[in-house]
């Protein structure tokens, strides 16, 4: 009876997870016994599962992947290429754009240009009309047919 008092006081450290490990190991054995406390019984399968769960091995090969290391040899000779075509041909396509811009740049100043020479030629043609007037009105005075 003092066995089964001291096995409860266990069970409700154990239940408050107050228990060391040698107080579990002492209520594994004490429920691995034929012979427990019928009000106890009731613990019995869950300390029989734990101590057949501690036997338990996994024994299952786990393929481990390794990883791959990478080669940066062929990186770097790959960024070794791409600088090269860089230096050799980025100086052509760098003066390829600046004279496009430098011939955009042209169109406009020429475009602005010629919008000043229109602007100023209708300004012109519309003197030629009093410069005609005159030509009839002086045609008249001096009776010039």
């Amino acid at each position: 009876m003092e066995l089964d008092n001291y096995i409860e006081k266990l069970l409700e450290k154990y239940f408050e997870a107050n228990t060391t490990v040698a107080e579990e190991k002492e209520l594994g054995n004490y429920f691995a016994q034929k012979a427990v406390a019928p009000h106890l019984e009731q613990y019995r399968p869950m300390f029989n599962y734990f101590s057949v769960a501690k036997k338990e091995q996994f024994t299952k090969q786990v393929p481990l992947n390794t990883r791959k290391k990478i080669n940066y040899g062929w990186i770097s000779a790959a960024a070794a290429v791409v600088l090269a075509f860089g230096i050799y041909f980025g100086p052509d396509q760098y003066q390829a754009y600046q004279d496009k811009k430098e011939a955009e740049l042209a169109y406009e100043e020429t475009k602005k240009a010629l919008n000043l020479l229109a602007e100023n030629f209708g300004k012109g043609t519309q003197k030629m009309a009093y410069l005609n007037e005159f030509e009839v009105a002086r045609s008249k005075v001096f009776n010039e047919k």
